[in-house]
């Protein structure tokens, strides 16, 4: 907890509660790592300082934060923001009584996004992710994760994945890009998935890797979606243009795909209702982060739980991320999901917090960086008029966010 050797620093916040996230300040009496009435010294975007205040610390700039509560930036580790119209009178069909079959000859469900994403412009397309992306950002995230996937086809596709890099240009935020052309089949390939499949592995993802439009792969293996055998190819393929996999797994029934996804080191396994003991167990092994979304198990009425505690006994790092999509999770609240987490999930207000902070770091391979207040990592922080940071989880609606550094 030195000075780094750069003087002065940049800024210094100073009458700060500061919870760091980190084992490195943490023990049974401090789960939070907090260090109460403390000062933090940032020089070049890097934290450099982590203690108590000292009057010898040079600034250029001293920031009196006035007894509030400093975190990490929150990080919304699964997230498809960019994309074309919406599905509210979907949502209404369905609660008037119309069911899947009746939305999808009206026109409805997920083809009917792919259908206003591809007529829409970069220009639209940037519009209306920015609008949803501030409603996150007004809540501290200040890192986050966009996957494509309503493309369905190799133009489109592309054509989303830079609007997610035009949103890190034009935003103070991190946007870590997954492709995700293993979403659904296009209408075009209705009758010849492994053809469709071709295309992605063959013709999408070799374009994809060459113009650097993204850092991850991911798929949909469900009954609903893609087989065991196609997530597999997929992810040989991301594996030969050297990105990293996802994977969408078990959220409808148990088709071993968080098994898979581990079984090639990938960063996270998402959703995980269906869950087994066996990928649990593999997960543990692989360091895969499992990744709950409780947007989606309530605007779903889902009724399975994710299997908590055998996560927990297993040492398997759990994530929490708002899932904002069209269909199933049209959420623009990352606080609201840690309080779905803890109520839903039955997770404690420290996991949720680990939840949109290291572990959501650690989803995205960015742990080393960010996540938790370490001398070192990058100072993208958050600034909380809050009595402690418990209340991230515990409020509902309304922001309690200050101010963000990054």
């Amino acid at each position: 907890m030195s000075q780094s050797e750069t003087k002065p620093f940049d800024y210094i916040i100073h009458n700060v509660n500061i919870a760091t996230v980190s084992e490195k300040y943490s023990d049974e009496n401090n789960s939070y790592g907090i260090i109460e009435d403390g000062c933090i010294g940032v020089n070049g975007g890097i934290i450099g300082y982590l203690g108590a205040y000292d009057e010898e610390l040079e600034a250029d700039e001293y920031i009196d934060a006035e007894g509030q509560w400093l975190t990490p930036g929150l990080i919304d580790c699964h997230t498809h923001i960019v994309y074309g119209g919406n599905r509210a009178n979907e949502f209404e069909m369905r609660l008037n009584g119309a069911d899947y079959e009746e939305i999808a000859k009206a026109g409805g469900g997920i083809l009917s996004t792919v259908k206003a994403t591809r007529e829409a412009t970069e220009a639209d397309l940037f519009r209306s992710a920015a609008k949803r992306l501030k409603s996150f950002m007004k809540e501290g995230v200040t890192t986050i994760e966009i996957k494509s996937g309503y493309g369905l086809d190799t133009d489109n596709e592309i054509k989303m994945l830079k609007v997610a890099k035009m949103l890190q240009q034009k935003f103070p935020v991190r946007v870590s890009s997954t492709f995700l052309g293993a979403h659904a089949l296009p209408p075009e390939y209705r009758d010849s998935p492994d053809e469709y499949i071709n295309l992605v592995c063959n013709e999408m993802m070799p374009k994809i890797a060459e113009l650097g439009l993204a850092e991850s792969v991911d798929a949909f293996c469900e009954n609903i979606g893609f087989s065991y055998e196609q997530t597999e190819k997929i992810f040989n393929a991301a594996q030969e243009h050297g990105l990293s996999v996802k994977l969408h797994a078990e959220q409808l029934s148990d088709q071993s795909g968080a098994g898979l996804a581990a079984d090639y080191k990938a960063l996270s396994a998402d959703h995980l209702e269906y869950l087994s003991e066996e990928s649990i167990q593999k997960m543990a092994k692989s360091g895969t982060v499992a990744v709950l979304l409780p947007g989606a198990f309530y605007f779903l009425r889902e009724t399975k739980l994710p299997p908590i505690e055998e996560l927990r006994v297993a040492g398997v790092p759990i994530a929490i991320a708002s899932d904002s999509n069209p269909g199933t999770s049209p959420a623009q609240s990352l606080l609201l999901m840690l309080n779905m987490a803890c109520t839903l999930f039955r997770l404690t207000p420290l996991e949720a917090l680990q939840g949109v902070t290291i572990n959501a770091a650690k989803a995205l391979k960015l742990d080393q960086q960010i996540g938790s207040l370490e001398i070192g990592k990058k100072a993208e922080l958050a600034l909380w008029d809050i009595d402690h940071p418990n209340q991230l989880s515990y409020q509902l609606g309304g922001s309690p966010l200050s101010k963000i550094f990054k």
